[in-house]
Parts: C-alpha cells; structure tokens; sequence
C-alpha cells in the first residue's frame, strides 16, 4: 500500500507565507508526476502545481510568482512554498503523485488526505 501525508496548513494572515510538505510512504517502486490541487468550499478541486520526475514544473496562473513546488525524490516529498497568500487562497490542499508499487510494477495515482489552509485576519 502506499499512503501519502500532507502537513503544514494552518492560519496565516494576508501576505503571510505557508509550506506545504506530502511525504509518500509504502511500497514504491519509483515516482513519476507529483502535484498540488486545492479545493475552496463550494467550488471545485482544481490544480495548483506540477512537477515531473526530471523537475520541470508547471504553476495555475493564480499562483505564478507566489507558489514554489519542489521534490525531494531521496525523501519521496513534495513540497509547495506558498508566499504573498491571500484569503482567495483559502482551500483544502491535496497532494498527489503518479506512483508505481513494488509488488505489481503498475502505476496509479495517490492522494493524500488533504491539509487545511486558511488565509484570515
């Protein structure tokens, strides 16, 4: 099995800063894709960032320039920097990854349970 955990959320005030860290554990075999999504009461799950196995990465364009995804393959963590929030940020934030297992060599993709992230004064 393999199971991926989100931690860093919590309450930050406007133009403060947040990092989100997804450490993967289990039976893994290799990573591939790993991302951050959000999802905001009421609204749907959409993407926030991506990077690939070989680093390159992708931002949504409400956060250029403010969020940071990094990995750490030595670790099997993925982090987001989140800087300048705004109470728009305000979501649950899941992680997830493209992971293939030991024991079956088949890949599938895995998401962690989701951490909280509130941007209030």
């Amino acid at each position: 099995q393999v199971q991926l955990v989100e931690s860093g959320g919590g309450l930050v005030q406007p133009g403060g800063s947040l990092r989100l860290s997804c450490a993967a554990s289990g039976s893994i075999f290799s990573f591939y894709d790993m991302g951050w999504y959000r999802q905001a009461p009421g609204k749907q799950r959409e993407v926030v960032a991506t990077i690939t196995s070989g680093g390159n990465t992708n931002y949504a364009d409400f956060v250029k320039g403010r969020f940071t995804i990094s990995r750490d393959n030595t670790k099997n963590t993925v982090y987001l920097q989140m800087k300048s929030l705004q109470p728009e940020d305000t979501a649950v934030y899941y992680c997830t990854a493209h992971i293939v297992v030991v024991t079956t060599r088949y890949g599938d993709d895995y998401w962690g349970q989701g951490t909280q992230v509130t941007v209030s004064s």
